[in-house]
């Protein structure tokens, strides 16, 4: 009877055990929507909890508390991005959240125009809001170490992927893309700058200029020659997409006289030299076109007629009002084509 009683108990252990091991070992979490959980910075844990029941990760905390405490995680929540795997078991979750181990979030660069678009970037991909790391960018006191102010912040800016955890710190953040300045700088680069009479902010100034100009990888040496000898001569630049820049209109198809009359330091067209900042974050591919820009006599430039998005470069202003009418000629036919081609298609049938 006492065996059996043993045998008993000894069955009860194993089940109870095997039970508790399931319920730590065997699959639990359920992925989020969105792949992801995230514990802000600062975040405590009965928070981390909750939030683990809330957004679907579990169905119930009742065993994650019970083995977080054992492993002391309250004490030690970390903020972060964590990737959660359908059927991942309670101790693997609790690892993953105690350990920190964060998935790392691309911050991917393209064209951008402003500090609010990349603020607005920033702020959807990492912790920190836009209006946070818009702050930073607008702070001159934290930009003079980097040697740089709230008009040339934009010019430390790389297209390029930058990788980061998803906490990041705003200073960190601005850290890593200063890094990418740096190594972009070589000096290689900056000798070619001096050559051609630029700093780096002044380069990256003029190659954003050209980068908003055009796509032609062929012509941007050749259009950057023409600004380069407007500037030399104290020449305005009469640069287009700068007053679009000052207008703060990206999808203007045609600058009209009202249009030059907009009151900025970014107008090229009423203040001479560069503009005090870039009006985008141009290609590595465009800066290098500047620096590399050839010695020519071209003072103007202006699209074919065409419509090839090719230009017609000139020395003279004579030449240049020529080939400046054949374009606005092809362009108003174009424009009445349109119209026509909308008139016909509003007709009733």
């Amino acid at each position: 009877m006492l065996k059996k009683i043993i045998l008993g108990a000894i069955i009860l252990v194993l089940l109870f055990a095997a039970f508790i091991g399931w319920k730590v070992l065997g699959p639990s979490a359920k992925q989020p929507e969105g792949k992801y959980f995230y514990v802000r910075t600062g975040e405590k844990y009965e928070s981390v909890k909750q939030n683990l029941e809330q957004k679907g990760v579990l169905s119930n905390t009742t065993w994650f508390d019970r083995l977080a405490k054992m492993r002391g995680y309250p004490e030690s929540v970390k903020a972060g991005r964590y990737e959660i795997q359908d059927g991942m078991s309670i101790l693997t979750l609790v690892r993953l959240l105690k350990n920190g181990k964060q998935s790392p979030v691309n911050l991917t660069i393209t064209k951008l125009r402003t500090k609010e678009d990349l603020a607005g970037l920033v702020g959807r991909k990492l912790e920190t809001d836009s209006l946070t790391f818009l702050t930073y960018l607008n702070d001159n006191d934290t930009l003079k170490k980097y040697g740089l102010d709230t008009n040339t912040v934009m010019s430390a800016i790389f297209p390029n992927t930058y990788t980061y955890f998803w906490n990041t710190t705003p200073t960190a953040i601005f850290k890593k893309l200063n890094y990418e300045y740096e190594k972009v700088w070589s000096l290689a680069r900056v000798s070619q700058a001096d050559r051609i009479g630029l700093n780096k902010s002044q380069a990256y100034t003029l190659a954003s200029i050209i980068e908003e100009e055009t796509n032609n990888n062929e012509e941007k040496g050749s259009i950057a020659s023409v600004y380069l000898n407007r500037y030399r001569k104290g020449m305005r630049l009469q640069a287009d997409p700068t007053v679009k820049f000052a207008l703060r209109n990206f999808g203007l198809k045609r600058i009209y006289e009202k249009h030059l009359l907009a009151e900025s330091p970014y107008n090229t067209y009423r203040y001479p030299g560069l503009p005090p900042g870039p009006i985008c974050t141009p290609s590595l591919a465009t800066l290098d076109a500047v620096l590399n820009s050839p010695q020519t006599n071209y003072l103007y430039f202006v699209a074919k007629s065409d419509f090839s998005g090719k230009h017609v470069f000139s020395d003279t202003y004579e030449q240049h009002l020529k080939y400046a009418k054949e374009f606005q000629e092809a362009l108003n036919k174009e424009e009445q084509k349109g119209k026509r081609a909308k008139e016909e298609t509003d007709s009733p049938r």
